[in-house]
C-alpha cells in the first residue's frame, strides 16, 4: 500500500486543487490497494518463459509487514507451502521451503537478486549467506520446482528479490526507512537514486542492531548496495551492481526440552558467534535485438567468508570455568571461504512456424568455484568473537573445486487458439575435485572426483479459460548434487561412499487459477515431489566382522500435495475496503525406502514420514483499509512434525530428536501513509505471545530445540523526498 500512494499521490495532486482531487486520490488509493497485491510472472521477463509454471510475486511496497526482522510468516503469507524455519529471530537471514524440502538457508532455491545468483556454491554448499535488507527490495518472485530446467536444477525452484529501481523522474530522491521494536531492535536504511539522460542510480546503506529475545542472542548486521544502469542506446542496457551484506549473530545454544518448558529465552551457550560476510559483484547486458530477439548476458560472483567460533556440543554439555585452569573450554573455529562465478547467457526468441507465434528460451550456464572450508581450528577460551587459533591449523582443511556447464533450451508452442504446450531440455556436464588434508581420517579414502552428467527433461502447458483465468500443468526432472557436507566424514569411524549419487526426482503439478468477478482471487493446485538418493547413514561391517558407519545414499521419498490462495477485496464504501485470505497446503510426505543407521543395525524407514514436513500449514488474513489507513490480522497455524526418519515422538535428553508440536500464531500489522512524503508502520508480532520452535535441526546451528520469538513490537517511520 505504501509506495503505491506515494507514486499516486503526485500524479492525482497536479490534474487540480479542489475537492475533486481527494475523491479521485481515495479511488486510486483504493484500486491500488484491491490489486497490487499476489500478481504472476509475465510470460516472458529476464530472459526466462513463465507459461504453464505455478509462480507468485509478492509485491512488498502494499504489504503490512515487519520489514526489518524478515518476517517469513508475514512476508509469504499468500504464498501457499512456505515452510518457515524459525530459529534466528534477529532479522538476519530467511529459512524457508516449499513442497517438504530442507528450508535450512533456503537452499533448495536457486536464490538471486535481480536475477543474479546469490548461493553462496551451488555444487559445494548452497546456502544462501547473502542477507540485503527486505527494506531494499520492491517485490519477490517465486517460481516452483517446474522452473528447474531454466532456473538450475533445485527441487525448490527460483527465488528472486527485486530491487527497488532508480527514480526516473529526478536527479536526485532520498527515502530513509529506520525502525525501533523490542529487545533494543534499532535499524536504517537510507538510499538514493536518480536518473540523468542516459544513466540512472540507485544505492542504499543499512544498518541494524538487536539484543534478541532470546538471552545472549545480540545481533549486528550492515549492508550496502550500488545499482550503475548506461543506456547507450534505446535498445541496449548495461548495469553493474555491487551488494554487500555483513553481520554478526551471537547465538545462544540449543535448548532440551525441560528447558524449553522452563523458560524459552534462556541460553545454553554465550561464547558463541556466527558472522558471513558476502560481496555480490555483477555486470549485466541487455540487446533488445529486435521486436522478437532479446539477449541477456550476466557476470556475477559470490565472494565473501562464513566464519564461525562456537563450543559445539549437545544443550547437556555446559559451557563453564574449569576450576583448575581458571578458564573456558578452548572454542572450535570454522571459516568457510567462497569463490563462486557464474556467466550466464539467456537468449529469447519469436517466430512464426505453420502460421502460429512460437517463443524459443534458450541460455548457456557456465559456473566456476572454488569453497575452501577450514574446520575445527582449536580457538581461544575467551568470550568474544575471536577466529584467532591457540594452534596453527585446522582438523580439516580443504579445497572444492567445480566446472559445470549447462544448456537448456525450452519451446512454447501453441497447439490450439488457447493451449501452449512448452517442452523443453536441460543439459549439464562437469566436475567437482575435492583435495586437502582431514587429520583424524587417513586409513580410508574420500571421493575426490564427482561428476555430474544429467540431461533433464520436462513439459509445461497452459490453457487460457477467458481473459482472467488459466488452468496450467507441468512436470519437470530435477536433481541435486552431492555437496561438501554429504562427503565429509564425521569421525575416523566413519566411511563415505566412493560412489555417491546425486539426488534425482521430478516435480509435477497441475491448477487453476484467476479471479472470478471482480473482486474474488484463487489458485488452487495439484502436486507431487519425488526425490530419491537421499544422503544417510547405515551400518556395514568390515573384513573382520567389525561394524561401521557407512554414509551413502539411502533411500527415496515421495511428497503429494495441495496448495490453495484464496482472497476476496472489495470496497464497502467511499474509504473503505475489506478483504478475506486464506493460504493453505496439505501434504503427504513419506519416506518409499530406505534405511538408517541404529545402534549396531539398520531399520528400514520405508512408510515413515519425512522429517520436519508439516501436514498443514495454513495462514489467514483479515485486511481492512480506511483513507490511508491499512491494517492486517493474520493467523499462521502449522501442524506437528518429526526431527528424524525414524519418526521418534518421545524426546531423546539431549533435545536432538523427538516430535515438534503444532502451533498457532497471531500477528498484527497497520500501516498509515500521512502524505506522499511521510508513511508509519506498526505492529505486533506472535501477539498471544505463544512459546513455539519450528524444526530441530540435525547440524549448524546445533541438534536441539531453537525457540522461535515471543511476542514484539515495533513502529516504522518512512520518509521518500
Amino acid at each position: 500500500m505504501l509506495s503505491c500512494l506515494v507514486v499516486s499521490a503526485p500524479v492525482v495532486a497536479q490534474e487540480d486543487t479542489t475537492n475533486r482531487k481527494t475523491k479521485m486520490l481515495d479511488e486510486v488509493i483504493f484500486k491500488s490497494w484491491l490489486r497490487k497485491d499476489i500478481g504472476r510472472l509475465p510470460l516472458l521477463k529476464d530472459g526466462f518463459y513463465h507459461a504453464g509454471r505455478k509462480n507468485e510475486v509478492v509485491h512488498l511496497g502494499s504489504a503490512t509487514t515487519n520489514m526489518a526482522l524478515k518476517a517469513g510468516r508475514q512476508l509469504f503469507a499468500k504464498i501457499p507451502g512456505v515452510f518457515v524455519y524459525d530459529m534466528d529471530g534477529s532479522g538476519n537471514q530467511l529459512n524457508i521451503a516449499t513442497r517438504g524440502l530442507d528450508p535450512h538457508r533456503s537452499w533448495e532455491f536457486n536464490i538471486r537478486q535481480n536475477g543474479v545468483l546469490t548461493n553462496s556454491d551451488m555444487y559445494g554448499y548452497p546456502a544462501s549467506h547473502y542477507s540485503a535488507p527486505m527494506e531494499s527490495y520492491e517485490q519477490i518472485e517465486l517460481v516452483r520446482g517446474t522452473g528447474a530446467l531454466q532456473y538450475g536444477a533445485q527441487f525448490g525452484g527460483m527465488l528472486n528479490f527485486i530491487t527497488k529501481q532508480p527514480d526516473s523522474a529526478k536527479l536526485l530522491s532520498f527515502e530513509s526507512i529506520n525502525t525501533a521494536g523490542s529487545y533494543n531492535l534499532l535499524s536504517t536504511y537510507n538510499a538514493v537514486s536518480g536518473t540523468y539522460k542516459n544513466f540512472s542510480y540507485y544505492a542504499y546503506y543499512y544498518k541494524r542492531h538487536s539484543d534478541g529475545y532470546r538471552e545472549q542472542s545480540g545481533s549486528d548486521a550492515e549492508a550496502q548496495y550500488v545499482q550503475l544502469n548506461y543506456r547507450p542506446a534505446a535498445h541496449i542496457t548495461i548495469t553493474a551492481e555491487l551488494g554487500r551484506s555483513n553481520y554478526l549473530y551471537k547465538i545462544p545454544g540449543q535448548l532440551t526440552d525441560s528447558m524449553f518448558a522452563a523458560d524459552p529465552r534462556m541460553a545454553t551457550r554465550k561464547r558463541n558467534y556466527f558472522s558471513p560476510d558476502i560481496y555480490v559483484p555483477a555486470l549485466k547486458f541487455r540487446w533488445d535485438v529486435t521486436s522478437r530477439t532479446s539477449v541477456h548476458w550476466i557476470n556475477s560472483a559470490v565472494l565473501g567468508t562464513r566464519n564461525s567460533v562456537m563450543l559445539d556440543a549437545f544443550a547437556t554439555v555446559p559451557d563453564t570455568i574449569n576450576r583448575l585452569t581458571g578458564e573456558y573450554k578452548n572454542r572450535q573455529v570454522d571459516i568457510d571461504k567462497f569463490n563462486s562465478k557464474t556467466s550466464e547467457l539467456r537468449i529469447n526468441h519469436q517466430y512464426k512456424l505453420a502460421g502460429r507465434n512460437m517463443t524459443l528460451a534458450s541460455g548457456l550456464v557456465f559456473m566456476w568455484n572454488d569453497l575452501h572450508r577450514r574446520q575445527l581450528g582449536k580457538g581461544s577460551t575467551g568470550t568474544d568473537f575471536d577466529l584467532k587459533l591457540a594452534e596453527p591449523g585446522f582438523g580439516r582443511d580443504m579445497h572444492f573445486k567445480t566446472r559445470n556447464l549447462a544448456v537448456f533450451v525450452e519451446n512454447a508452442i501453441p497447439i490450439l487458439p488457447r493451449l501452449t504446450l512448452t517442452p523443453g531440455w536441460r543439459m549439464e556436464t562437469g566436475t567437482t575435485q575435492f583435495d586437502g588434508k582431514i587429520s583424524y581420517y587417513t586409513e580410508y579414502p574420500i571421493p575426490n572426483t564427482i561428476k555430474h552428467n544429467f540431461h533433464l527433461f520436462g513439459l509445461t502447458s497452459q490453457f487460457e479459460i477467458n481473459e482472467q483465468s488459466q488452468l496450467y500443468a507441468g512436470i519437470s526432472r530435477a536433481y541435486r548434487p552431492v555437496i561438501f557436507k554429504d562427503i565429509v566424514p564425521g569421525s575416523t569411524y566413519e566411511q563415505i561412499d566412493k560412489n555417491l549419487q546425486n539426488a534425482t526426482g521430478y516435480n509435477a503439478e497441475a491448477g487453476i487459477r484467476g479471479k472470478w468477478g471482480e473482486y474474488l482471487s484463487y489458485d488452487i493446485s495439484l502436486f507431487r515431489l519425488v526425490y530419491n538418493n537421499r544422503m544417510g547413514t547405515i551400518v556395514e561391517q568390515d573384513e573382520n566382522g567389525q561394524p561401521y558407519t557407512f554414509k551413502t545414499n539411502t533411500g527415496d521419498s515421495r511428497t503429494n500435495g495441495v496448495e490453495l490462495f484464496i482472497q476476496y477485496k472489495r470496497p464497502l464504501g467511499a474509504h473503505v475496503s475489506a478483504g478475506l485470505f486464506t493460504s493453505t497446503s496439505y501434504m503427504d510426505a513419506v519416506y518409499t525406502d530406505g534405511k538408517l543407521a541404529t545402534g549396531t543395525g539398520n531399520t528400514s524407514v520405508k512408510g515413515n514420514r519425512l522429517e520436519a514436513v508439516p501436514t498443514w500449514i495454513t495462514r489467514n488474513g483479515l485486511e481492512l483499509m480506511y483513507r490511508g489507513l491499512s491494517a492486517t490480522v493474520l493467523y499462521s497455524y502449522t501442524s506437528g512434525t518429526y526431527s528424524d526418519a525414524l519418526n521418534t515422538r518421545i524426546p531423546s535428553n539431549n533435545g536432538a530428536r523427538g516430535y515438534t508440536p503444532e502451533y498457532g500464531i497471531w500477528d498484527l500489522n497497520m500501516a498509515v501513509q500521512t502524505n506522499s512524503i511521510f508513511s508509519i508502520r506498526a505492529g505486533v508480532n506472535n501477539l498471544l505471545n505463544k512459546s513455539y520452535f519450528t524444526k530441530r535441526p540435525t547440524f549448524y546451528p546445533g541438534p536441539g530445540i531453537w525457540p522461535a520469538d515471543g511476542r514484539n513490537l515495533y513502529v516504522t517511520i518512512g520518509v521518500k523526498i
